[in-house]
């Protein structure tokens, strides 16, 4: 790790304040990477929603419903496929200048992305070119969210005590229901209030719009705290140990050992799966089983603000028993759970779906409570924010990237009529994430100052 010589005195530090101000300033760093997370998460996973209703009328008029659909899920899958990218750059970058500056660049990035969806034309307007220009500003928020993500983590993650580790981390990815939430309680606000046709036509422009007063407010939080201290401390040994062979590039350093960078991958995909299928496949499965569409957005929406206090406390269970035997727990569950989910889903009663998306989020947070941790810490201090970021966005381009498509292809090929492929489908990867958390080392006591890859 190497870090220019201004950056210390530049940025706050920790390293003079008594045991009590520092968890005070544990609380305020955990806070901004709750609200952060949620703010960053309401634009990337809003997208999600609109691909399921809108993206395919607005963008794809001229395809019939399915291939529209599809299609659009294709659009939402341009967003995964960037976020590595987005790991690898906010990552290398975090690892040499810290933690702080990539968190407020990346939401800069995101919020002005997901503000200038809001102004893209239709097809009836400029024809293709409005989905090329959708894909252009997917990519650009796939790339901020993936540098989002790890910055936030680990700002938590090393700003807390051992013992505490994946409880302050999981806020981070608490964030991820509540943006859900908010997304889609405005989304189906929107189209309660609007008829059909306004709803289609511009309606769905202003959840995209609000993105900038979410942005004005993410800057304003995360201008307000301080550095990492585990950075601070690696950056004076590393100032202060002359004779120190010089260090590698941090993605050099996480590929030179690959084995933690593809066992996380692994671990964390069906955890995202699992998510996108809530977030997308579902919603739309219940509409045509005769749901109304709000009614559904409504019912994820109020499982969504649920489904934190489940992270975060699925998380502390973590700190206590271990990240692997929580999350593996969490995947049987899920995974056992899908039949039942379905069924619930097709009732066309608002309780029962409100009912099918709280038990499911609430077992999906068993998995995704202690993820932030169990993937950051696997990784040395220098090379963490890159290997973390990049492990956790591979993980979610394997397993969300292309599973609305992949979903919607392989109930398609029944005719709509069966569900069993999909099931066989995410069972499949659970399989696959178990084996991989399996092969993965306990950490939830491992010293991060200390540690290396």
């Amino acid at each position: 790790m190497s870090v220019s010589s201004t950056s210390a005195a530049t940025t706050p530090t920790v390293a003079h304040l008594t045991p009590a101000q520092k968890r005070k300033e544990s609380r305020r760093v955990i806070l901004s990477s709750y609200l952060g997370s949620s703010i960053e998460f309401y634009d990337f996973l809003l997208y999600a929603s609109a691909s399921a209703l809108v993206f395919p009328t607005v963008f794809f008029a001229n395809l019939d419903p399915l291939a529209g659909t599809i299609a659009s899920y294709g659009t939402f899958a341009a967003g995964y496929l960037a976020r590595p990218l987005g790991g690898a750059i906010f990552g290398h970058f975090g690892d040499k200048l810290g933690r702080k500056k990539m968190l407020v660049l990346s939401m800069f990035i995101m919020g002005i992305a997901s503000t200038l969806i809001g102004l893209v034309p239709g097809s009836a307007t400029i024809g293709s070119w409005g989905a090329i220009i959708l894909i252009g500003l997917r990519m650009c928020q796939g790339i901020a969210v993936g540098g989002e993500w790890g910055g936030a983590a680990l700002m938590a993650l090393e700003h807390s005590e051992k013992g505490r580790r994946g409880f302050a981390a999981s806020f981070t990815n608490a964030g991820a229901p509540t943006g859900a939430a908010l997304g889609t309680f405005i989304l189906g606000t929107t189209a309660a209030v609007l008829p059909q046709e306004d709803f289609i036509s511009w309606g769905w422009r202003i959840p995209f719009l609000l993105s900038f007063i979410l942005l004005i407010i993410g800057m304003i939080v995360r201008s307000r705290i301080s550095e990492s201290p585990i950075f601070l401390a690696a950056l004076e040994k590393e100032k202060h140990n002359k004779t120190q062979e010089k260090k590698k590039l941090p993605i050099v350093e996480v590929l030179r050992r690959p084995r933690a960078l593809i066992l996380t991958m692994l671990a964390g995909a069906s955890g995202f799966a699992l998510q996108v299928l809530l977030s997308t496949f579902s919603v739309g499965y219940a509409t045509e089983y005769g749901a109304e569409r709000s009614s559904v957005l409504y019912a994820f929406a109020l499982a969504s603000v649920f489904s934190v206090f489940f992270v975060v406390f699925f998380a502390h269970i973590s700190d206590r028993l271990g990240r692997r035997p929580v999350m593996l727990t969490g995947l049987v569950i899920f995974t056992a759970y899908l039949p039942g989910f379905f069924k619930m889903m097709e009732s066309n009663n608002w309780w029962l779906i409100f009912t099918a998306f709280t038990i499911a989020l609430a077992l999906h947070a068993v998995i995704f409570g202690p993820l932030a941790a169990f993937i950051s810490e696997q990784f040395g201090t220098g090379s963490r924010y890159t290997g973390a970021s990049l492990g956790y966005q591979f993980a979610t381009l394997l397993g969300a990237g292309f599973t609305p498509t992949i979903l919607a292809t392989l109930y398609a090929s029944t005719g709509g009529t069966s569900v069993t492929p999909v099931m066989m489908y995410l069972m499949g990867l659970a399989v696959v994430s178990g084996i991989a958390i399996i092969l993965t080392r306990e950490s939830k006591d491992f010293d991060l100052e200390t540690q290396e890859n």
